[in-house]
């Protein structure tokens, strides 16, 4: 039976709040962890990979940055388009929604076209600058050579997907991401090792089931069961509303591109201060980190709708309620996921490499690493909600605050003071740890603020 496309959207103004939160959340974080898959498991199948496993799964860590950067723009255009869209939406100005996600398509194609190009003209220089060594380069350069030619199908599916959880449209969202995943789990063993095609085929593995994905998203956006449909005369770009776009979505860019520098900053640090092994635990490290924090915010972006709805319609009562939910489950969240990695960290590390050293480094730091992430669920709850809110300075200002302000200079400052690449590992929990209680005392203080301010607050 198919939904009415007004039932889903009017359910994000009527229907009760928890359930209404578990409907849209619980999709998205699936989607998430699923879309997360795409690169987890090409880094557990080439870490697997007879001979050169740990080499392998080095070189892809070293693409971290290169792939980070490309979904920093499809946030950078999506996340800031998506809640415009759907405050818009709760206005009841449906034809105003559609062009803002027009205008976020046009942002997407044209992202693409230049970043792949930039990427292929200076993969070399860029990949040394992240940490490659000699040794490490080639398995870099033969990954990130096939997954730069589709990086169009990255950024529409991960992109435009956005715009249809946008509606009330979660559990397609989750389908599109499902279709995706399935496929590169399926794939990647085939090329992988069947066809011997090592870490090449991992890349083609992930460059077709994102092609997949894309296609599904565009199919189902031009389609009448979406209220904000595919329009090429909408397409044509609208300065002042790009503006708008960008204005809310430079702070998910920044959260996002500033894990590229983040990857590239730690990368350095452990071939300067250790070595090849180092570099590689780093990327199992950050490969758990992820398992940990991109379900939570799948959450919240599913979440985000609700609250925007709302936002836009005035509903004070349900917006407070919503915002309370999600930052209790992102917090418990984060502490539950973030102590199992605590506690096991040999098993953890086991799923990614059978390397003995490189175990037995994440063994020792690991715990270290992810301590700060015990209590990142309020920021995560906090920052999501600020940006749900059409409130990009605060938000903006939490993504610098946690990783330009505090981490990178703690990741540069730590190791040189201690001559040791323990430095680096203590620099995550310290700006995590920090960066939340800030985020949380500072929503605290301003939500009331932000509630009384809307023109239309009931």
């Amino acid at each position: 039976m198919i939904v009415d496309n007004k039932d889903s959207e009017k359910k994000l103004g009527t229907e009760p709040v928890l359930k209404l939160i578990l409907s849209m959340g619980i999709p998205t974080f699936i989607a998430q962890l699923i879309n997360m898959l795409y690169n987890i498991v090409d880094r557990i199948y080439i870490g697997h990979i007879p001979g050169s496993g740990a080499d392998a799964l080095t070189g892809v860590g070293l693409c971290l940055p290169i792939i980070t950067f490309l979904s920093a723009f499809s946030y950078f255009a999506a996340a800031g388009g998506a809640p415009l869209a759907s405050i818009e939406l709760g206005k009841g100005n449906i034809k105003k929604a559609q062009k803002i996600m027009n205008n976020c398509i046009f942002l997407l194609v044209l992202f693409s076209f230049l970043l792949m190009t930039v990427f292929y003209i200076f993969k070399k220089p860029f990949l040394y600058s992240f940490g490659a060594s000699d040794r490490t380069y080639p398995y870099a350069d033969a990954y990130i050579s096939i997954y730069l030619a589709g990086t169009i199908f990255v950024m529409m599916a991960m992109g435009l997907n956005m715009f249809i959880t946008a509606q009330g449209r979660s559990k397609t969202a989750m389908i599109s991401v499902l279709i995706g995943a399935l496929l590169n789990i399926c794939l990647d063993p085939l090329f992988i090792f069947v066809l011997n095609l090592g870490i090449r085929g991992a890349a083609i593995a992930t460059i077709i089931s994102q092609f997949a994905s894309s296609l599904f998203v565009i199919i189902f956006l031009a389609s009448k069961k979406s209220i904000l449909r595919i329009n090429l005369n909408m397409m044509k770009p609208d300065f002042k509303q790009i503006g708008s776009i960008m204005a809310l979505g430079i702070s998910p860019f920044i959260m996002q591109a500033t894990e590229s520098l983040i990857s590239i900053v730690f990368n350095s640090g452990m071939l300067k201060y250790g070595n090849d092994l180092y570099v590689g635990s780093i990327t199992i490290m950050q490969s758990v980190l992820q398992l940990i924090l991109v379900p939570m915010n799948g959450f919240s972006q599913g979440v985000q709708p609700v609250i925007s709805y709302n936002y836009g319609a005035g509903n004070y009562g349900r917006v407070k309620k919503t915002c309370t939910i999600l930052i209790t489950i992102t917090t418990v969240s984060s502490l539950i996921l973030s102590l199992i990695a605590i506690c096991f960290p040999g098993t953890a590390a086991g799923i990614f490499t059978t390397d003995r050293e490189l175990i037995k480094i994440c063994r020792q730091m690991m715990p270290v690493f992810l301590a700060g992430i015990t209590i990142f669920g309020l920021q995560c709850g906090c920052q999501q909600s600020f940006l749900a809110l059409g409130q990009a300075k605060k938000s903006l200002f939490f993504a610098l605050f946690r990783k330009v302000f505090l981490l990178i200079p703690l990741a540069l400052i730590l190791p040189a003071v201690t001559n040791s690449v323990i430095g680096i590992y203590i620099s995550e929990p310290i700006s995590d740890g920090v960066s939340a209680v800030t985020c949380v005392l500072t929503f605290l203080l301003s939500f009331n603020k932000i509630m009384t301010g809307n023109p239309g607050h009931k």
